[in-house]
């Protein structure tokens, strides 16, 4: 029992490390880029994205380099499912989330187009490092389209980027060195705390890594995306809110899982059944359950923001009563399956009502 204990104060020792050098991270990263007199626009869609994913890029990369490849990908699951189900639910519970037309027509699709890649590539039980360079190929094109387009909508891609205080971050160059080396320092240490913790917490509990992975882990390291949500939502930066949700969900799958399996070599990226068979599914329909909500009067309502966090709640508890409860595993799995049914029922409604109104508007 005392080995437990300290398993989870490594843990938790290693999710306020990472909070903290992601907080640096940004930081130098910002004041370095303002220094070098790279363009605010180009700091909010690359440097402050990065350092909210930070923590998954550094937990995850270096558990591919320990040999624990469940934990590196059940991470990035993880965190997605989190980024939507809690991020953007609780979110939209403090405040309905309007959403951005672009977000419709651009940005979910290729968030979609991503994770089923993604998912196909893993049915095969093995992510090569081929595979992983073409994320981050695309991550590349991706960042450069996004900036170009932005450009041409200067006002509002101002709107949807987080402030950035010119006076308080162009800082001297040794202080943003300092910074960002001092960032990255946490994130390494607080990196490997998290690993091995987690790694040693399921070795006790007789779990996978890949269950601690998908939630312990992926919560500690989807902290800097929540808090950063929530407190856009209560300033009212709705397009913030939700850009930092989808742009987090991209960056996990191109930036992260893309350097995991580049770093993986020769031998790729290990997949466990279960990630294949249900969480990877799970992570694209979450992803596929956005668009009709975005459809839906251009906004995200504090109802939908509620069901989101249910449907994480059941997923949270489907993962743990197997543990505790393994005798009514199987009857909790039935209202699992009858949940998912109607919230599919209705997605389809509500999509081919939105269809529909929108053939009559045309005759009006």
């Amino acid at each position: 029992m005392p080995s437990l204990l300290m398993s989870f104060l490594e843990l938790i020792a290693g999710i306020l490390l990472l909070f903290s050098g992601g907080e640096f991270f940004i930081q130098g990263s910002v004041a370095l880029a303002l220094i070098l007199g790279i363009p605010q626009l180009v700091i909010g869609l690359t440097v402050v994205s990065l350092g909210t994913s930070a923590p998954e890029l550094f937990v995850s990369v270096n558990s591919s380099l320990t040999g624990s490849d469940s934990l590196a990908l059940s991470n990035i699951v993880g965190s997605n499912i989190f980024n939507v189900m809690v991020v953007l639910g609780g979110s939209a519970l403090l405040r309905p989330l309007r959403v951005e037309s672009r977000l419709v027509r651009r940005d979910i699709p290729l968030l979609l187009g991503v994770s089923f890649a993604v998912w196909g590539m893993a049915s095969s039980r093995l992510i090569t490092w081929q595979f992983g360079v073409a994320l981050l190929v695309a991550l590349i094109i991706n960042t450069t389209w996004e900036i170009r387009t932005a450009r041409e909508e200067p006002q509002r891609t101002q709107e949807a980027e987080p402030e950035i205080n010119i006076e308080k971050d162009s800082t001297s160059l040794l202080n943003a060195a300092i910074k960002l080396v001092g960032g990255i320092f946490l994130l390494t240490l607080g990196s490997r705390l998290l690993v091995e913790g987690a790694s040693t917490i399921a070795l006790l509990l007789g779990v996978s890594d890949a269950i601690i992975g998908l939630t312990i882990v992926s919560l500690g390291t989807s902290l800097p995306e929540l808090i950063t949500s929530l407190v856009a939502a209560i300033r009212g930066q709705t397009d913030l809110a939700i850009g930092n949700v989808i742009g987090s969900c991209l960056l996990n799958q191109l930036l992260v899982l893309g350097s995991c399996s580049v770093f993986s070599g020769g031998s790729g990226l290990d997949v466990e059944p279960l990630l294949i068979t249900k969480d990877i599914p799970i992570m694209v329909i979450t992803t596929l359950a956005c668009m009709p909500i975005f459809w839906t009067q251009g906004k995200i309502s504090r109802g939908e923001g509620g069901v989101l966090l249910g449907l994480y709640l059941l997923y949270l508890a489907d993962k743990i009563i197997p543990l505790i409860l393994p005798n009514i595993h199987s009857v909790f799995q039935g209202v699992v399956f009858l949940t998912i049914t109607l919230s599919t029922i209705i997605i389809m409604y509500k999509t081919i009502s939105y269809w529909l109104r929108l053939r009559k508007v045309p005759n009006k």
